[in-house]
């Protein structure tokens, strides 16, 4: 239906339903209610909507172009929230991070949660972060975005939560709106018998992520890691302001992750995607206004991949590869070392903790593959002696997109061999390297002539001819006798982590369909 006095803004319009689009038209022509203004973003700072009652943005990443647009006019009972994603905060027993988008600024965000689905008592402040992307003349359109956060603290452990959000106008408690209502379940006080979590990389939007995210829900995991490149809005990669960049590919990627990110923790790091540059200096501005994840220690403020958290028997790392990458250099050394002084201090206080088995790591850029990408040097020089002086015990990767796993890797070689199906134990063999970048994205392939090989379709175990990228950002050949397993497809690991007295670490891979790929143990003292 053209309307053509009083028609939408294309700003608003492509960002509402038909049904929303023709209530809008008919109250904007009534005058029947109050119009709520969205706020603009001052001196391209990325703020948060304190003339609304919300607190002012926490982490003041900046934007770049020039004034805001016009902003359009809505009541709140007609912006209805959408991309719900959870996020731990640094003690997972306790506290929870409730991040959502809505499109349009609304007056007086907040959670409703409660221990029953139809008592939702306590009430909490959200926070509106307003991020703009600038205009780039005859390529894309001005477009503003808006992000909502409450953190929940002092929770119980162990205990199932119910929660809806809202804002003035649109109440989660409403008959009208309760069937928005979810849940989410806190971390128990003590390591349980078992748990699952799962991880991918390369994730993207579409049909095949879709499917992804619909399997892994289906292995009720505890928490999803998150290897970087998230949404590909920047599918360059290469971190400059003269990549192409879609930021409305973030609604669709956060509406695609909402069935499944409203429950289970999506606990994010960063990859070369996710370095957008017209956000702030180290082009992280989009992922502070998007994500709240853990502060643990580390700048948050800046590095928001960079965090660490425990749950049950194991210690969890999450790093920005970007800081060490030979491979693709926009942000390289950008913590001048901080980032690698902290994981040797964060890996120390995990190995010592006596109600920590198992450490996992995980980033972006891969520290053994055979793929596209291949293996970044930079990152094997700065963080695999650490790696291996504090025992790690499994390390995730994405970049790559395959699943390709690799036998127990120790000071550079073979430690022990690690077929599907078999067991290692760091403190003896090394550590397995898993690239787990099958998340949804378009596929990569491997050497030419190289047979894939994998559970049900094993071949005879060869070295691989590759590379490695080098600090001159070239390259340098090596034969990989280290790939073990190698599947081209659509993929996610899941990872069984098992406590009492004797622990271990069951990994497998599945394909998106559910199909398993790949298994293998890791055991402390096998």
């Amino acid at each position: 239906m053209e309307i053509p006095h009083f028609g939408i803004p294309p700003e608003l319009a492509g960002r509402m339903s038909m049904a929303e689009q023709h209530e809008y038209l008919r109250t904007r022509l009534s005058r029947r209610r109050t119009l709520v203004t969205a706020g603009a973003v001052a001196s391209g700072l990325l703020t948060g909507c304190s003339g609304s009652g919300s607190r002012s943005g926490q982490n003041g990443a900046t934007a770049t172009g020039g004034p805001s647009p016009s902003t359009s006019e809505a009541p709140g009972s007609l912006i209805t929230p959408f991309g719900r994603h959870l996020a731990f905060g640094a003690d997972p027993k306790t506290q929870m991070r409730i991040s959502w988008q809505v499109p349009l600024a609304v007056r007086k965000p907040y959670v409703r949660v409660g221990l029953r689905p139809d008592d939702l008592g306590r009430k909490v402040e959200a926070e509106l972060r307003d991020l703009r992307t600038p205009e780039l003349k005859g390529i894309r359109a001005a477009v503003e975005q808006y992000y909502l956060h409450a953190a929940l603290d002092g929770l119980r452990p162990d205990t199932t939560y119910y929660y809806g959000v809202g804002h003035e106008g649109f109440d989660p408690a409403s008959p009208r709106h309760r069937s928005t209502v979810t849940s989410f379940r806190t971390a128990p006080a003590r390591p349980p018998e078992r748990f699952v979590f799962t991880a991918f990389g390369d994730q993207g939007v579409g049909d095949e992520a879709a499917l992804n995210d619909r399997t892994l829900l289906g292995r009720k995991p505890a928490f999803h890691l998150h290897a970087g490149d998230i949404c590909y809005a920047d599918p360059t990669g290469k971190g400059k302001e003269s990549d192409v960049f879609d930021a409305t590919q973030w609604d669709r990627f956060l509406k695609q992750t909402e069935p499944v990110a409203r429950s289970v923790p999506w606990m994010v790091t960063t990859g070369n995607h996710d370095m957008e540059a017209w956000y702030s200096p180290d082009g992280y501005g989009g992922q502070l206004a998007r994500f709240s994840l853990p502060d643990s220690g580390f700048d948050a403020r800046t590095a928001p991949g960079v965090y660490a958290f425990t749950y049950g028997n194991v210690g969890v790392v999450a790093l920005d590869a970007n800081d060490v990458s030979y491979e693709i250099p926009a942000n390289f050394g950008y913590s001048e070392g901080r980032q690698t002084k902290w994981l040797d201090s964060k890996l120390g206080e995990l190995r010592a903790s006596k109600d920590v088995d198992f450490i996992v790591v995980f980033f972006h850029h891969c520290a053994y593959s055979t793929s596209t990408h291949a293996s970044d040097g930079g990152v094997r020089a700065e963080w695999l002696p650490l790696f291996a002086r504090h025992e790690v015990d499994l390390v995730i990767n994405g970049h790559n997109h395959v699943y390709e796993r690799t036998d127990a890797v120790k000071g550079g070689e073979v430690g022990r061999p690690v077929p599907v199906g078999g067991t290692t134990d760091p403190r003896r063999d090394g550590i397995v390297y898993v690239t787990a970048g099958g998340g949804g994205k378009e596929l990569y392939g491997f050497p030419d002539g190289v047979k894939e090989s994998y559970e049900g379709n094993t071949a005879d175990h060869e070295a691989v001819s590759t590379f490695r990228w080098t600090r001159s950002q070239g390259t340098k050949e090596e034969s990989a006798q280290w790939s073990r397993v190698r599947y081209r497809g659509f993929s996610f690991l899941s990872v069984e982590a098992v406590g009492g007295a004797r622990p271990e670490l069951k990994v497998s891979a599945l394909a998106s369909s559910g199909e398993r790929i790949d298994h293998f143990e890791v055991r402390r003292g096998a």
